[in-house]
């Protein structure tokens, strides 16, 4: 699927709106960082995979559990300063203007979120530890801990890609995951044992990596031009740049509800054990989704391009990479199916220990889910690069908030059933309602994104950053 992809993007390179050189560095770097995408998602399948094969089913529980929460709460507070820090360094250094001014107010913006949740969570350590940790408090600490550690981590990456500096920007999230991973492999292999260390892997990961900023900062500020007094002028704030960037983060926040709500709400409905359950089937759709990011990633500038050309076939180009994708998307889900026909429940004990059994029913929903949802991932590339971000922004929510009431509506018995067909169902209900917005657009043309841009930077930063 994304080597037919990448060939069908690599077509239309030679459209209209880049220059040669650096249209190729461009494609260069993105490259790289698709790369560093998919090592990163096949390490943190690596940290999930040890970790159910050396914990208790409830311990494993409790990890995914613990896991669900933290992305869900550094999404929703750190992922906004991370965006608008991209987009205005991105235009400051385009502008030939310091960014100086952009960097502090993001930081005291940070800082106060950061503040913020470690004042709240101090106040309702109660319901967080003994309602949602199982009254664990080591793993109540590593939450408290991993946030306030991702704070730093997310403004480095949100300065390091609006300075471009793109290989820091991989090696920050790799680091992160192979930090992870290592306490994993240490409980492996004896050195370490228990729960607790694998857990210490959630926050050894944004802690450890920052040892990469340092390096980050000084070159960027040895890259950064002279202080202007109109660059001083013009600083970030919550307030500038919403729009597209808000659309943005929507769509981010609605994918995180897709991925990570269920384990959550079967935690609250049926246990920790549960929960484990769950994250693992639903692991059949966020594996291929990381490795699909190496084509979402791509297809925006590519489509970006063809939308904003001037020759006659580049809206029929257009069309015929999106088929394209899509096709591959059939052909992939086609043989996961088959897949999970032969041997699903099998090679789930295999991924993730034989301590949970699998059905073949409920993995063949998540297949079929897991290919709507990819192909509403590229149907919605391609509303964006058509200037219809906040079109599709509110069909995102409108899913997500479908998929979250549906877990709650006891129309179908089993919890896990419930989650299985609920993934399904707004999957389709999300790739139908995008298929109509790509079909007949209507085009804010402030917000097609031009490549190379400070707006498909914030699209870029979408598909990395999830769960990396």
């Amino acid at each position: 699927m994304i080597e037919r992809a990448r060939k069908l993007l690599g077509a239309g390179r030679g459209a209209p709106g880049g220059g040669g050189s650096a249209s190729a560095e461009y494609g260069r770097t993105a490259s790289f960082l698709a790369i560093g995408v998919g090592l990163t998602g096949v390490i943190t399948y690596v940290y999930f995979f040890i970790a159910s094969h050396v914990l208790s089913k409830p311990d494993y529980g409790q990890i995914t559990v613990l896991w669900s929460a933290v992305f869900i709460t550094i999404s929703t507070l750190y992922r906004p300063v991370e965006q608008l820090l991209s987009r205005h360094i991105s235009e400051h250094l385009a502008r030939a203007e310091s960014i100086g001014g952009t960097t502090r107010n993001a930081a005291t913006i940070q800082l106060g979120l950061a503040l913020l949740f470690a004042v709240l969570a101090l106040a309702l350590r109660g319901p967080i530890q003994n309602g949602l940790l199982e009254g664990n408090e080591t793993l109540y600490w590593v939450y408290f801990s991993a946030v306030l550690f991702y704070a730093a981590s997310y403004f480095a990456r949100g300065f390091l890609a609006g300075v471009k500096r793109f290989g820091l920007f991989t090696a920050l999230i790799l680091s992160e995951s192979c930090f992870r991973t290592l306490f994993a492999v240490l409980v492996a292999v004896s050195l370490l044992s228990g729960q607790s260390w694998v857990a210490v892997g959630i926050v050894a990961a944004p802690s450890l990596s920052l040892m990469v900023v340092p390096l980050a900062f000084a070159r960027g500020a040895r890259a950064a031009p002279p202080s202007t007094a109109a660059a001083e002028g013009t600083s970030v704030s919550v307030a500038h740049g919403t729009g597209f960037a808000a659309a943005v983060l929507v769509i981010m926040f609605s994918e995180q509800a897709f991925l990570n709500a269920g384990p959550l709400i079967v935690r609250a409905l049926d246990g920790a054990a549960a929960a484990g359950f769950i994250f693992n089937v639903l692991m059949l759709a966020r594996a291929p989704l990381q490795l699909f990011q190496a084509v979402s990633t791509s297809i925006l500038p590519h489509l970006t391009s063809l939308h904003t050309s001037t020759d006659p076939d580049s809206e029929r180009e257009f069309r015929r990479s999106v088929r394209g994708v899509l096709v591959g998307i059939g052909a992939f889900t086609a043989v996961m199916a088959l897949a999970v026909v032969v041997a699903g429940p099998q090679l789930m004990q295999l991924a993730f220990s034989n301590k949970f059994s699998y059905d073949r029913i409920g993995l063949l929903l998540v297949a079929a889910g897991t290919g709507l949802y990819l192909s509403s991932v590229t149907v919605n590339q391609a509303c964006v690069a058509q200037g219809q971000v906040r079109r599709a922004a509110a069909r995102w929510i409108f899913c997500a908030a479908l998929f979250i009431g549906w877990n709650f509506v006891p129309l179908v018995s089993d919890e896990f059933r419930r989650v299985e067909i609920g993934f399904t169902l707004a999957a389709g209900v999300l790739l139908g309602l995008l298929y109509l917005v790509y079909r007949r657009p209507h085009e804010r043309p402030e917000d097609v994104p031009a490549p190379g841009s400070a707006e498909e930077l914030e699209m870029r930063l979408a598909a990395v950053d999830e769960n990396t």
